[in-house]
């Protein structure tokens, strides 16, 4: 038989646990409803899409070794840079499309960076030189710099790896792509007069073989080539 004294302590016990237990699952109940309540109060950002705008891509077609100017809808960003980025985004897409009249393969990942510079004044600008190395300085700096200056700009065109390495090769197919993302680039921003190419930060002899891509171009060198903007709009 068991002694009295135990089932007194036993009883004791269980009512300790069964009341510890409650206090427990009152406590969980209180930071439930806490944690419920800081999600529901946090304000909610909606994120950031850059308003649809008319853009002019100078589109090249091999077939008669043409410029042809296309108006696009697509979303573009404040910073100077960043819609040269875009519009040549759109332009390499293009290229990359199955019924393209200029086929090169990449994409809009194909062009990684775009830098704005102000244009150096007076006989150098017309002359072909050579560009750094290697890119110091970096995207927000290089607009910012580029947005102060009211003079002439030069576009930094940083490629990848891949878009040359898969790039046709030829003198024909390289020039109408090098002059088409002048083009392209002078036609949504009209400041910048030349444009200069390097290949994941570094300088490299040529696009595929042929395209010189230790100099300079002059963006007027892809002016008056084409017919009128066509009214092209993508959603």
């Amino acid at each position: 038989m068991i002694p009295r004294y135990q089932i007194v302590i036993f009883s004791i016990l269980l009512l300790a646990s069964l009341a510890m237990g409650g206090m427990l699952w009152h406590l969980r109940q209180r930071a439930h409803e806490r944690l419920v309540a800081g999600v529901d109060s946090a304000p909610t950002k909606a994120p950031e899409v850059a308003p649809a705008e008319k853009a002019t891509l100078m589109v090249a077609n091999d077939d008669d070794n043409s410029l042809l100017p296309q108006v696009h809808s697509l979303p573009l960003p404040t910073d100077p840079g960043s819609r040269a980025r875009a519009v040549l985004g759109r332009l390499l897409e293009i290229y990359a499309a199955p019924n393209a009249t200029h086929p090169v393969p990449g994409g809009a990942t194909s062009v990684s960076q775009v830098f704005l510079l102000p244009a150096a004044a007076g006989p150098a600008r017309s002359a072909p030189h050579k560009i750094s190395a290697t890119i110091t300085v970096d995207e927000n700096e290089a607009s910012t710099r580029a947005t102060s200056s009211a003079g002439p700009e030069v576009a930094v065109v940083n490629l990848t790896t891949n878009f040359v390495a898969s790039h046709p090769s030829g003198l024909e197919t390289e020039t109408l792509t090098v002059l088409s993302i002048c083009g392209t680039i002078h036609a949504n921003l009209p400041r910048v007069t030349e444009v200069r190419f390097l290949v994941d930060g570094q300088q490299r002899p040529s696009l595929a073989g042929h395209a010189d891509l230790t100099r300079t171009y002059l963006v007027s060198d892809a002016a008056g080539v084409g017919a009128l903007p066509t009214e092209v709009v993508h959603p």
